[in-house]
């Protein structure tokens, strides 16, 4: 197992950790198998879309503001709560195939952070990846 460590700068974001999650699945040792990906945040997910267009990034949480408005009558005190929605809409866990030793991704899907009540500093990710003898 292996931790990320990622910092926000931005209240919104999708920030890319494929390199990270590359890195740890070359680490691990492991030829053919599974990578299991964890958040640790109750206000931020995981999500596997494309990274080639940073157009997509903006459009998906333009899209997210449009489900999910910051002006609603929510009664969580903290002033969070559209990120608690949006992090239980995008999940925070996320599970990919490894083959040859690298994370089996399509030409242009990225690993993305997504970001929903930053900026913070620390976020974490955790990085279990599987054997599976195939």
């Amino acid at each position: 197992m292996s931790t990320i460590q990622i910092d926000s700068r931005q209240r919104e974001e999708l920030i890319d950790i494929t390199a990270q999650v590359r890195t740890a699945v070359a680490e691990s040792g492991v030829d053919t198998g599974i990578c299991c990906l964890w958040c640790f945040h109750t206000t931020a997910a995981l999500t596997i879309n494309e990274n080639a267009d940073p157009d997509v990034k903006h459009d998906l949480l333009m899209a997210l503001e449009r489900i999910v408005a910051y002006d609603w009558p929510y009664r969580h005190a903290e002033g969070n709560s559209p990120a608690h929605v949006k992090s239980s809409l995008i999940g925070c866990q996320l599970t990919v195939p490894v083959r040859d030793g690298r994370p089996l991704l399509g030409t242009w899907q990225g690993i993305l952070f997504a970001e929903f009540d930053g900026p913070r500093q620390n976020r974490k990710v955790e990085v279990l990846v599987i054997p599976t003898g195939g």
